[in-house]
């Protein structure tokens, strides 16, 4: 298949779900079940490429926030503080244990 002059129509369903044509995911590598990503271009087109790894998913949360403003590494960075303040408690809860049964 053409790089360009490649067109196809397809129907968007009533929940914005539309099929890539065979040909598409054959020539793109994109395998089924599988994910895309949609990039807008400085010219406005929409281009789809496959996602492979973790790394193609680098930049999809840029400025995307929860219910309380937060960024993903804000949240990241408040759980971890978390995780690092329950890990510290159970050993300072559980260190005095050992002393005791020795």
């Amino acid at each position: 298949m053409s790089k360009t002059g490649s067109e196809k129509v397809v129907s968007v369903s009533s929940r914005g779900q539309a099929t890539i044509p065979k040909e598409f995911r054959e020539e793109l590598g994109i395998d089924t079940p599988g994910r895309v990503k949609f990039i807008r271009t400085e010219e406005g087109e929409i281009v789809v490429r496959p996602i492979r790894s973790v790394t193609d998913l680098r930049g999809v949360l840029e400025g995307k926030t929860d219910e309380r403003g937060r960024s993903a590494a804000e949240r990241l960075r408040e759980e971890r503080a978390a995780d690092k303040a329950n890990e510290e408690e159970l050993r300072q809860r559980y260190a005095g244990d050992d002393e005791a049964d020795a």
